[in-house]
């Protein structure tokens, strides 16, 4: 959740939006209730797809929109126009969008050199 909040304020942030908004309980809290709560569509379908099913098998498991497969497709398109890093969002759309496997998409990214995750604190 570190790393992906870390992606989401980088690119808010480069669209203009303040980095207070997006640690407040409009960000972060919503960010905290998606990948924790069993009532969260995205998380279930997120479970199901690392389970090997796919994107549409999980959405029809689900049985009501995920809105995470289409923001992925959104933020991916987005980040590729502005030259934004983003790597949690590439291996989302890659599993999502290319059948990567979820497993694979995982192991690379826990596998990427480490880099500091404070360089966005203003002190």
């Amino acid at each position: 959740m570190t790393r992906g909040m870390h992606e989401i304020v980088r690119i808010g942030t480069k669209l203009g939006g303040r980095q207070e908004t997006f640690y407040g309980l409009t960000g972060m809290g919503d960010l905290i209730v998606t990948c924790t709560s069993m009532h969260s569509r995205n998380r279930r379908a997120g479970i199901l797809i690392g389970q090997g099913k796919t994107m549409e098998e999980a959405s029809k498991e689900v049985g009501m929109v995920v809105e995470g497969i289409e923001a992925t497709k959104a933020f991916y398109e987005l980040k590729e126009r502005e030259g934004i890093v983003m790597p949690i969002t590439d291996a989302l759309y890659k599993v999502l969008f290319e059948n990567k496997n979820a497993n694979d998409a995982v192991q690379e990214l826990m596998s990427r050199e480490m880099k500091d995750e404070h360089s966005f604190i203003e002190v």
